[in-house]
């Protein structure tokens, strides 16, 4: 039987800094020897590919799938009707011990929400999926509380309650 691979969510809002404590979470993360998968969701239309490449040309005729297989890596892109939700794009990832997922707030996996003083709106986050607070200024929830450099801290949490227990 195949072990699910464990999920955590980042949620704030714009300027919140999530995407930098994201980096210094994965670097510590990934000093400890753990494989480390990222989704990042967005409600904007992205090009994955540059206009007149090979691939980019690929997609355009139709394709459904176009991978791009290099020395260094392989790129994946692959067309849906719609939106795919996150279950659906947690699903294609493997061969890592935890996945990140950025973006997408109503997933029913344990959440760290991300606040700055300087911005005022603040992710309503169910108390049952919120695992901490990662804030610049004490939270109002009665869970673990880290700064916003203690990405050492957040690390021994996520190692604790998701990648020793196995949850």
């Amino acid at each position: 039987m195949e072990k699910t691979i464990p999920v955590v969510g980042l949620a704030g809002y714009a300027g919140s800094g999530k995407t930098t404590f994201m980096e210094k979470l994965i670097t510590e993360l990934k000093r400890r020897g753990y494989r480390v998968g990222v989704i990042k969701h967005t409600h904007h239309q992205v090009e994955f590919d540059q206009p007149g490449k090979d691939t980019w040309r690929h997609a355009r005729a139709g394709a459904e799938v176009v991978a791009l297989a290099t020395p260094g890596g392989v790129s994946l892109v692959r067309k849906f009707a719609s939106a795919p939700g996150p279950e659906e794009v947690i699903a294609m990832i493997g061969g890592v011990d935890l996945i990140i997922v950025e973006g997408f707030k109503t997933g029913r996996w344990p959440k760290l929400k991300i606040c700055r003083q300087e911005v005022k709106e603040r992710p309503d986050i169910p108390v049952e999926e919120l695992l901490a607070v990662v804030s610049d200024a004490y939270p109002d929830e009665d869970v673990p509380h880290f700064g916003l450099d203690d990405a050492m801290g957040v690390a021994d949490l996520i190692e604790r309650v998701l990648l020793k227990t196995g949850l």
